[in-house]
């Protein structure tokens, strides 16, 4: 390995551990790519405040604590505290999680020679990852996901991402809209770039029909739509629901598969349930929690339609992972969904909070006869090789920049 190759510390406090096995996948998906042409380690750190497992007396599923470390397929996940009282001081997130991070990305530029921080969301995490580049002296890399449009409207958090884009040496987006909100938080345009998520094309396939539907017991010849996502507002679940009685009267074999589970953001599941009850829309609405990626396929191969009614997305994987497996899809016209969904082959992309919309699209998405295998060749075409090809290219000319202006993976880094 070239000593003067880049080796990163991946910092997001969203990423996989043994407790919370399904949050960040799509970070870990791309990151352990870049893993096999690059050293990287994960410094993933995690909000604490004193008696915070008092709470899961009452709340089990509370902030689940992992371990400090764990090993993932090869790659060392560490997982420090960071102080965060829940909803409160959110302007402070970012400063607490630099702090409580220093010493482990320290000890890892020392040990392990660390040369390149490379951050996940704005804030807190671009935020903090910023204060270690200036305190470690590491240039910093950061990708815009999602968060940052809404985190733009608060007048408290603002400041904050844009001296989180700032002190970064690159602002990676994963679609155009959140570049363009970069560049008008004052990013530089040449330091800016588009790296859409990619889909793994072997892991999500078609697989048979008629076997995927035996297997969630659902009629040969009903209609099916499907979305996947974790139970929480933002996600739009419920905007589906309500609509489904608009739908039944030409579809009247219709059912909706709904796949996913709490996360940190919160569980709508019985909520959802009492509105499926209160439209008269049981045994349609089927529940199948949250699954891992290697089972997503046969849902996603038994559906006729993915739809996501989501109101805030940056670029959404399981857009792509269900065109993989040769489903349309219709999605609403927030983050980067139109950028996926750009061709009226592949699905439909309707305005936010326009159950009207919704319903004929999907009336529309029910109806079309759809051609599968060009839907599945568009998702061929974006897998993650080719983002992976310009991520490495990017550390790579991060890190001669950093050399160029002097700052030394060798050098001990300094106390905040």
């Amino acid at each position: 390995m070239n000593p003067d190759a880049p080796r990163l510390v991946v910092y997001s406090s969203l990423f996989p551990s043994l407790v919370q096995p399904g949050a960040g996948l799509f970070i870990r998906e791309r990151l352990f790519r870049v893993g096999r042409r690059l050293p990287i380690v994960v410094v993933s750190p995690r909000p604490w405040f004193p008696g915070q497992g008092l709470l899961r007396l009452w709340h089990p599923g509370y902030r689940p604590m992992p371990a400090r470390q764990e090993v993932q397929q090869g790659v060392e996940v560490y997982y420090p505290r960071f102080f965060a009282l829940p909803g409160l001081l959110r302007q402070w997130d970012g400063f607490f999680m630099a702090l409580g991070s220093w010493l482990t990305v320290w000890r890892l530029k020392r040990r392990q020679g660390v040369n390149l921080i490379d951050a996940h969301f704005a804030y807190p995490d671009g935020y903090a990852a910023g204060l270690l580049g200036r305190w470690l002296r590491l240039p910093v890399t950061l990708t815009l996901r999602g968060t940052e449009m809404p985190h733009s409207r608060n007048p408290r958090l603002r400041p904050l991402l844009v001296e989180a884009l700032r002190r970064a040496q690159r602002v990676f987006a994963v679609s155009d809209s959140l570049r363009q909100l970069a560049l008008r938080l004052g990013a530089a345009p040449g330091a800016t770039r588009v790296v859409g998520n990619g889909v793994d094309i072997e892991k999500f396939q078609p697989r048979a029909r008629g076997e995927a539907r035996r297997r969630l017991d659902l009629p040969e010849h009903a209609r099916v739509l499907v979305s996947v996502g974790a139970l929480v507002e933002r996600k739009g679940f419920h905007r589906v629901i309500e609509i489904l009685p608009r739908l039944l009267p030409s579809h009247p074999d219709l059912h909706y598969l709904v796949v996913g589970g709490a996360s940190p953001e919160g569980d709508l599941e019985s909520r959802l349930r009492a509105q499926v009850a209160e439209l008269g829309l049981t045994g349609r609405v089927h529940f199948l929690g949250a699954l891992p990626p290697e089972q997503l396929a046969w849902p996603l191969s038994a559906a006729d339609v993915f739809v996501l009614a989501t109101r805030n997305e940056g670029w959404a994987n399981v857009l792509l992972e269900a065109m993989a497996c040769g489903l349309p899809v219709v999605a609403t016209d927030v983050g980067g969904n139109a950028e996926v969904v750009r061709r009226d082959d592949l699905g439909a992309v309707v305005p936010f909070g326009d159950p009207a919309a919704l319903a004929r699209a999907l009336e529309g998405a029910l109806a079309k006869a759809w051609d599968r295998a060009a839907i599945r060749a568009y998702a061929e075409a974006n897998t993650w090789d080719g983002r992976v090809d310009i991520l490495v290219d990017e550390f790579e000319a991060v890190r001669r920049e950093a050399q160029g202006a002097g700052m030394s993976a060798g050098a001990r880094g300094t106390a905040p």
